[in-house]
């Protein structure tokens, strides 16, 4: 039976991806935030400036940990109901960062942001809500758009983290973080007007489908979730410490920091408006194969130089590699599992996607501190072309299977 909290509503299919997108913009700002001035903030707070990054990756941490929590509760309550708890929970997460940083404490500060990674976690589901209520050809094009809500989100995060930063009189930046709660209390109202499709139960001694023992060894699902991965991972590796890079190592003002953070985020999500045509028009497989390509490239700019335009160049091509490599993925991914396999399938991407993102977070910020850079791009090469070697073996694979199947039929 469907969650009695979703109820769709004839028709309703656009305006629900017009809604998520704007929840989406909302819950990319206040990411945004943390990223643009969370190793900035950090810089004065932490007891060490090796944990610098930390915040970011805290955030992410929240993130990670809670992606199947968060999937279940949304499984349970309906989605609506799910995504207004995460905003919620958003709301206390910046209100308590704020508080930390006037009182100067990095433990609490780090833990609050902590929520509001938790609270980013029900928000990774939108793109999967709008997905699962349309038709499959129309899914690349839901999940495009959905994300392109983060356009709004890279004009809004770092540049709000900047105009607020002095807010509060004597303590920088904790005005910046005031600007997540209002983010999410907006983000709220907007998801109080959707009416999502509603999730699947199974009937008692229903067949549920695979088992995710079974789910994770076919090929169809691991690929596109290890490919999720190395470009969420890669992603993330670069953003968090270009920030940190750009003003204490280079000598860059704050400004340039942030907006080379808004134009990345902008082309991280920019993109989406045509990513789901793409896909349609030369598939998913090779989609992603552009986009690890171009997070190869971004790598190749920073190692050219360190001047400001050398990080905007870099982390534009690495917002948009991330936005192909991604949003394919997803797509590759939704196509691959039965209704009553989505909370396990998507569950376990969201743990391990968001896992591996936490894990670059913390390399990132003390690689940065150790080796410089140039080494932290230098670590971009070989993960991204392993995973361009596997989504190859992938598409292979699925061809000589329809082919196969074709023939038989």
């Amino acid at each position: 039976m469907p969650s009695s909290t979703d109820t769709p509503v004839a028709g309703s299919p656009v305006r629900n991806i017009f809604l998520l997108s704007i929840s989406q913009a909302l819950s990319g700002s206040s990411q945004g935030i943390v990223m643009a001035v969370g190793a900035l903030t950090g810089i004065h707070l932490a007891p060490d400036p090796i944990l610098a990054t930390l915040p970011a990756t805290v955030l992410i941490l929240g993130l990670a940990f809670s992606a199947i929590p968060a999937t279940m509760i949304i499984y349970r309550l309906g989605r609506r109901s799910g995504f207004m708890i995460g905003a919620g929970l958003a709301v206390l997460g910046g209100v308590g960062a704020s508080y930390s940083v006037t009182i100067g404490n990095f433990v609490t500060f780090c833990l609050f942001l902590a929520i509001v990674g938790t609270a980013a976690a029900f928000a990774q589901q939108y793109r999967f809500a709008a997905a699962d209520s349309v038709d499959l050809e129309w899914k690349p094009r839901a999940i495009s758009f959905v994300l392109f809500g983060g356009v709004m989100a890279g004009f809004l995060g770092p540049r709000l983290s900047y105009m607020y930063k002095d807010l509060i009189a004597g303590h920088e930046f904790a005005g910046s973080y005031l600007v997540i709660s209002a983010m999410a209390a907006l983000a709220m109202f907007m998801i109080s007007f959707t009416r999502l499709a509603p999730v699947p139960h199974p009937e008692p001694n229903e067949d549920t489908g695979r088992p995710l023992r079974e789910l994770i060894r076919t090929p169809s699902v691991f690929v596109p979730i290890l490919t999720g991965m190395a470009s969420y991972a890669l992603m993330t590796f670069v953003m968090v410490a270009a920030p940190l890079a750009m003003v204490r190592i280079c000598g860059h003002p704050v400004d340039s920091a942030t907006t080379a953070i808004q134009w990345h985020i902008v082309a991280m999500f920019a993109p989406s408006f045509i990513t789901g045509f793409v896909i349609n028009r030369i598939g998913a497989h090779l989609t992603v194969g552009i986009g690890l390509t171009l997070i190869l490239a971004s790598a190749a700019v920073s190692l050219e130089g360190i001047s400001v335009w050398h990080f905007y160049v870099a982390l534009v091509l690495l917002g948009t590699g991330w936005n192909f490599g991604f949003i394919g993925s997803t797509t590759l991914l939704s196509e691959s599992y039965g209704p009553l396999e989505a909370a396990r399938v998507q569950g376990m991407n969201e743990q391990l996607v968001f896992g591996t993102m936490a894990v670059a977070s913390i390399g990132s910020g003390a690689l940065l501190q150790l080796i410089g850079w140039k080494a932290v791009n230098v670590l971009v090469v070989p993960i991204a072309s392993a995973a361009i070697a596997l989504l190859a073996w992938g598409y292979g694979r699925s061809r000589k299977e329809r082919r196969t199947a074709s023939e038989v039929g």
